[in-house]
């Protein structure tokens, strides 16, 4: 050995593993991970009265009541609940609005 260091070829040739690495970890885990709460936060704000939601503690309801950051949810005939909006873990479907006779 001629007591010099690596060049900086060579140090760029340590780093690669660690740029391969983070590359990997953004594709794998970052990268999906941001596009699934895209996803959920688009889901919450498409919420509209008369949709049936199941919350994440798995209440079924229809909403009735729409804020900012709140839901109102009818769980059964003349019984409703207020949650948070992030607390809907599912919009199953928009249910029609019955008629009532007179």
């Amino acid at each position: 050995m001629n007591g010099t260091g690596p060049g900086p070829a060579g140090a760029l040739v340590q780093l690669a593993p660690f740029a391969l690495i983070l590359v990997v970890f953004y594709f794998l885990l970052i990268r999906p991970q941001q596009k699934k709460a895209r996803e959920t936060q688009e889901m919450l704000n498409g919420i509209k009265v008369n949709d049936q939601v199941v919350t994440t503690g798995g209440i079924h309801g229809r909403v009735v009541k729409l804020s900012e950051t709140d839901v109102g949810l009818e769980i059964a005939p003349k019984v409703q609940i207020r949650l948070q909006r992030t607390a809907v873990g599912q919009v199953l479907r928009a249910k029609p609005v019955e008629e009532k006779s007179a």
